[in-house]
């Protein structure tokens, strides 16, 4: 058993609000909280919470998946350990390897069980060997497109196409017969080496209405395990999760009790240590197969928190250090219910295109049993680069009805002005027979498209900054790579707008095009992104409805449709080009 280790300053390996989120326990702690931060984020709210704060260096991608960069910046600011966060390089065995060579604490799993899991396949098969039982499908990942054709007859239609080494939704195609194979398979594999650098894929059977469950657990280096109840994630767009709740309503207790047994067995079989989140897939029949297991803390660890009391990045923290847990399973008590709507830069009504841009008016909701985890507010700028997460809302009730009145007076409280949000869509699903009854499953979104608004109009509001005279100026410096924040006392009045102004009012007027698709023959882009992929050439015949490219934004793709039918005239795009809201992608003639 390692001995105790102690933490005086810890490095956030993140941005947004889990880097707020982490540092906010690390003050109460009595840890200082460092950040780091990429190109255009030296005034970002993590950075400015923060006691001290690092600029990552300058790489091919982004600066918080480079390994070197954050180990350098770690070493430079003196820290004694490294909260991953979630996403980036929370689940990256390298990560892990590369602090331990450093003599930096990591705070999460060992590499050995971050790679165990990591891998879906070799997932699947230790937690047949636990006990669990997986989602019918493959044992080895497939490489070609025979090779997935030939296991999906044995499997069985539909399947899933699934990226070897992640998760979160990325690398995932669904397969409805043998024409749709070589798609799904290209389209998951390319998506799995573009975001976790490994192709390979895998294929389970995919299953109709299912219930997306998943058990937090926790555990620590004295052999104790302990499952903290269980959260229903079923309603997702693009497999990606919007709303979560616990207990799940779909959860008998006897079924809760196997769920939570099985999930501390596969816990224990890789003699994890930290926290750890187990999903299932459960039927109507009441049978649960395994998916995954992410090795981190989850976006929707807030709900857990509500009903048990239990701050959990606190356990992290306390556990990486060598600590024993400071619960045991005897002293979980849920109590109540919660639930966690995702407050997201994204029109709901455009098929959750990606919105990013610059916050005008925020203002959020308060009140008993309601918590905001966020990290943006008035003037903040949601980067096209990053994920469209503005905030985390959650509301807690003593039972499940109490608790989604709450969150429908919240969700009316909160007021983001600039950009598209998905709160109008969570209003609708608040209000929904088949949600308010318990009954959505993850094709939730197919079966009830009612619950989806309208397109959002351009927000005409005058943006933040406009009156820059008013301001007070203050500046950002830095000096070998660390950050310092100082004011300039002193200046005329009636001072002009500094270039920083100048460009926040370019910015915004150019969100004024934001809600175009299509202008006679040509169609053109909703959003700021790159183009991935291209489905047509000059000359081709296209129908209304057929993709015609793929647009990533915001760590997401976006499919691109003809607007009418006719003939492919132009296409000025290449793959990898850049592609800005309202330019044309396409022109189609009749």
């Amino acid at each position: 058993m390692p001995g105790k280790r102690t933490i005086a300053r810890l490095l956030v390996a993140n941005r947004g609000e889990i880097a707020l989120r982490v540092m906010r326990t690390c003050r109460e702690m009595g840890i200082e909280p460092v950040a780091v931060y990429g190109n255009g984020e030296e005034s970002a709210p993590h950075v400015r919470y923060a006691d001290d704060a690092w600029r990552l260096r300058d790489s091919a991608g982004l600066p918080y998946l480079d390994i070197q960069g954050v180990v350098e910046a770690a070493r430079a600011a003196r820290v004694d350990a490294i909260h991953p966060g979630y996403g980036f390089l929370a689940e990256n065995a390298e990560f892990a390897r590369a602090l331990d060579v450093a003599g930096i604490l990591f705070v999460g799993p060992s590499a050995e069980a971050i790679a165990s899991m990591g891998d879906k396949v070799e997932a699947r098969r230790i937690a047949t060997a636990a006990g669990l039982r997986p989602v019918p499908g493959t044992t080895e990942p497939v490489r070609t497109v025979e090779e997935a054709i030939a296991a999906a007859r044995a499997t069985g239609y539909p399947v899933a196409v699934k990226a070897a080494g992640g998760g979160g939704g990325r690398g995932f195609r669904v397969a409805r017969g043998e024409q749709d194979l070589a798609g799904a398979f290209h389209g998951s594999s390319g998506e799995a080496e573009r975001y976790f650098s490994n192709p390979e894929v895998y294929l389970e059977r995919y299953l109709e209405h299912p219930r997306h469950i998943e058990v937090q657990v926790m555990a620590d280096t004295h052999g104790n395990v302990v499952a903290l109840g269980e959260r229903d994630c079923s309603i997702q767009r693009r497999h990606q999760k919007l709303v979560e709740e616990t207990p799940s309503p779909a959860v008998a207790p006897d079924i809760r009790a196997k769920l939570l047994e099985a999930s501390r067995d596969l816990a224990r079989s890789v003699d994890y240590v930290g926290a750890g989140t187990v999903e299932y897939l459960l039927d109507a029949s009441g049978d649960f197969y395994f998916l995954e297991m992410n090795t981190r803390i989850q976006v929707e660890h807030t709900i857990t928190e509500m009903v048990t009391g239990i701050d959990l990045v606190r356990e992290q923290i306390a556990v990486a250090t060598g600590e024993p847990l400071s619960v045991s399973e005897a002293d979980v008590f849920p109590r109540g219910w919660a639930i966690e709507c995702r407050i997201n830069a994204e029109d709901a009504g455009r098929d959750f295109a990606p919105a990013p841009g610059r916050i005008g008016t925020y203002s959020e909701p308060g009140g008993f049993g309601v918590r905001v985890d966020g990290a943006l507010g008035q003037g903040d700028e949601i980067q096209p680069r990053y994920d469209s997460l503005i905030a985390k809302l959650v509301a807690w009730g003593r039972s499940r009805e109490e608790a989604i009145l709450r969150m429908t007076r919240a969700l009316g409280d909160f007021s983001i002005g600039g950009v598209p949000t998905t709160i109008p869509f969570h209003q609708r699903v608040m209000r929904h027979p088949e949600f308010r009854a318990g009954r959505a499953t993850t094709t939730f979104l197919v079966e009830y498209p009612e619950v989806l608004p309208s397109p959002a109009e351009p927000d005409r509001s005058p943006a933040f900054g406009e009156d820059a005279d008013a301001m007070p100026l203050s500046l950002v410096v830095e000096v070998n790579g660390r950050r310092f924040e100082t004011s300039v006392r002193g200046l005329p009045a009636g001072r002009a707008p500094g270039p920083e102004t100048k460009r926040k009012r370019t910015r915004r007027a150019g969100r004024a095009d934001s809600g175009a698709a299509a202008s006679g023959d040509d169609l053109v882009s909703p959003i700021h992104g790159t183009v991935i992929g291209i489905n047509v050439a000059p000359g081709d015949q296209v129908e209304a409805g057929q993709v015609i490219c793929v647009v990533e934004a915001m760590k997401m793709e976006n499919e691109l449709a003809a607007h009418k039918a006719g003939t492919i005239a132009s296409m000025p795009l290449e793959p990898g080009a850049s592609v800005s809201i309202g330019q044309v992608v396409a022109t189609i003639t009749s």
